[in-house]
């Protein structure tokens, strides 16, 4: 490596090193060692090839010195042609260790990158909704890429930089204090005149590269919030575009200066270190010359000290930086492992066993659940804090019992946090209860196996989440081996075959963002459509038509209708009337059961249920909103109005009867 390349690849790693210098155990070292388990013979032979090629490195300065005192000394030509053929089967073994330490190194390092990034991707799996509701997503993913990656250079960079250099050095201290050991230690002299400039200069450009980079993930961060589909609508109706673009353009200006200054910083520095080796081969040759001609020292000595200089200062330089290297890396293992070292709230039992076979009935009995404060499901690195939140832990539900008989539905409903949503969330177990008992079947949801939970129970939420994917991905999600025939008939049945039937690219249409390219009603339904390919027997509906216009919830109601049609369910709804034919409805407020019963009986009863249907529908017009309005009962309506109301949810014939209007 030359004097330059040598000064370039020691502001290269003090420019992107680590600031975080936290302590670093050796339980910490003795998991990296674990993690390079796998990898322990390939690393063997790395290092055992990064010290034969340091060898030959030493090797060809000899051999050059060797090829001058022939030549000086008038020696057979065939003794020149015979180093020259030395040194060409050294280059040429050079190259092939090279090849092969660069082959091993990469082998090595996309080994450990894929290891980890699998290891933190299965974790990250398992953690809780809460961990997801609290990190900053692009913290997460930086995790994934720059950390790991990070901690790839560790066995891929640093370790073979270190043992290589450290090779070197000996050996070409050792003959370099062999030939002359005069211009050795005056050589050495300049060495801190090498060494210091750089660390001083490669910590000037550490701290304008973190100042770039903050710029640049504002800028980034900005850029995504503001071209995403809502963000740009957001800014389109309320936000300020000039300020935004001076904003925006002031910390670009600030990206530039710092480009600038950077490029005269390298370049100032690159060039008082290419003097310095200038001066410091004027010293081998000037001195080395004077004891040649004195006779103390051959010609082919002086050439060979020239060319081991390089050989000495590149290691120097190197080993200089590695600690700062070593602990760039180690950081990076170090925010890794906080990652891993997060435990999963929830665990799947090693005898774990299927939901039984057959209607299953959904029993929630003596529930309490409070959510899990931030230091169990959190970092603050990942949620891009000083400190965590440390609020949480306050019981939400206080001991809720009821139970879905197979094929039935009860009904959730009453003001807004009264825990509703959270009650919905224990079943798939998102998450667990802190006392009482969820049943699937008769059998505990935590001694479920997650896959056969998965099969047999569906949810649709009301944000009805899509991938940025084709409308095939999304809908073969929960079952990947369904039939286009199966696919066709889901979305017939969700009311959607028309509406794919109609778009140029048919099934393979990109949705875009959160489905965004779709209206919510079409999301919904394509949720719905999802739910009914996966064919649970369970389905839980989380406020499924809560933001719709009058046009989209009869669409998706209809849609709901062959949903739920034979399946024991759970339905949480705003609106009274859509949960009017359940077999049985719970009133919840602040995490209690407060009433229950069925439609008529809970409007007979005057309490909160009828306060809740009379705030309502107060202030719609006589026989809209419910069938009770005047109209029938008997489910053949399909939107607002008197002729049945919203009758997407009656799954057979829904009994009932009249029911008096509310008093005006």
């Amino acid at each position: 490596m030359s004097m330059e390349m040598t000064a370039w690849s020691a502001l290269y790693h003090a420019r992107y090193a680590q600031d975080d210098q936290r302590p670093f155990s050796r339980a910490s070292l003795r998991r990296i060692v674990r993690f390079a388990g796998p990898q322990h013979r390939r690393i063997a032979w790395f290092l055992a090839l990064s010290s034969v090629l340091a060898l030959l490195t030493v090797a060809t300065p000899l051999l050059a010195g060797r090829v001058v005192d022939a030549i000086v000394d008038g020696s057979d030509r065939s003794v020149v042609l015979v180093l020259a053929g030395v040194i060409a089967a050294v280059a040429v073994a050079e190259a092939a260790a090279g090849i092969g330490t660069r082959w091993l190194s990469a082998r090595i390092g996309e080994g450990l990158i894929l290891q980890l990034r699998t290891t933190v991707y299965d974790h990250v799996q398992r953690m809780p909704v809460a961990f997801f509701t609290r990190t900053r997503t692009g913290a997460l993913v930086s995790r994934l890429n720059n950390d790991v990656i990070g901690a790839q250079r560790a066995f891929s960079d640093t370790l073979s930089g270190v043992v290589s250099n450290l090779v070197t050095l000996l050996l070409t201290l050792a003959v370099m204090l062999r030939i002359s050991w005069q211009i050795t230690l005056l050589a050495l002299v300049l060495l801190p005149v090498f060494v210091l400039p750089a660390r001083r200069m490669g910590a000037r450009l550490a701290r304008l590269e973190r100042e770039r980079t903050h710029h640049n993930a504002a800028m980034s961060t900005q850029m995504t919030e503001r071209f995403s589909a809502p963000g740009a609508t957001l800014v389109k109706l309320f936000g300020r575009p000039g300020e935004e673009s001076e904003e925006f353009a002031a910390r670009a200006r600030r990206v530039r200066d710092i480009g600038v200054r950077t490029a005269m910083v390298q370049h100032y520095f690159i060039t008082a270190l290419t003097l310095v080796s200038a001066l410091a081969l004027a010293l081998v040759y000037g001195l080395g010359g004077w004891f040649a001609l004195d006779g103390s020292l051959d010609p082919g000595s002086v050439v060979a000290l020239a060319m081991l200089l390089t050989r000495l200062y590149a290691p120097l330089t190197a080993l200089a930086s590695a600690r700062m290297e070593v602990m760039t890396a180690l950081v990076s293992f170090q925010r890794v492992f906080e990652v891993l070292d997060l435990e999963p709230l929830i665990r799947e039992k090693p005898d774990a066993v299927d939901v039984p076979e057959g209607p299953v009935t959904v029993e929630f009995e003596d529930v309490r659940f409070s959510y899990p404060s931030a230091d169990k499901v959190s970092l603050a690195s990942l949620e891009e804090v000083a400190t965590l939140d440390t609020r949480g832990g306050e019981e939400v539900l206080h001991g809720i019992s009821f139970r879905a008989e197979p094929g039935r539905m009860v009904a959730l409903v009453g003001s807004s946090g009264a825990g509703k949503s959270t009650l919905a969330q224990l079943a798939p177990r998102l998450y667990d209860t802190d006392s009482g008992t969820v049943r699937l079947g008769g059998t505990d949801v935590r001694d479920l196996t997650a896959e056969s939970l998965r099969r047999t129970l569906g949810m649709v939420t009301q944000d009805g989440h899509l991938f940025h994917d084709t409308l095939r991905a999304n809908l073969l999600l929960p079952r990947p081996d369904a039939t286009d025939d199966e696919v066709w008939d889901a979305l017939r049945r969700a009311r959607l075959d028309g509406l794919v039937a109609g778009l140029p690219d048919g099934l393979d249409t990109v949705v875009g963002e959160r489905g965004y390219r779709l209206s919510g009603g079409e999301r919904q339904r394509l949720t719905i459509a999802r739910l009914l390919l996966a064919q649970p027997r369970v389905v839980i509906l989380d406020e499924a038509t809560a933001h719709l216009d009058s046009t989209s919830e009869a669409a998706v109601q209809e849609a709901l209708s062959e949903a739920l049609a034979g399946r024991t369910s759970v339905v949480i709804a705003h609106r009274l009337s859509t949960v009017r034919a359940a077999d049985e409805i719970l009133v919840l407020e602040e995490g209690r059961v407060v009433e229950r019963g069925t439609h008529p009986e809970l409007l007979a009863a005057g309490g909160r249920y009828e306060q809740l249907y009379r705030t309502q529908f107060s202030e719609e017009p006589y026989g809209a909103g419910d069938g009770a309005h005047g109209g029938t009962d008997d489910g053949a309506g399909k939107g607002d109005g008197g002729a049945g109301g919203a009758g997407g949810l009656d799954r057979t014939n829904p009994a009932g009867g009249a029911v008096a209007p509310p008093a005006r």
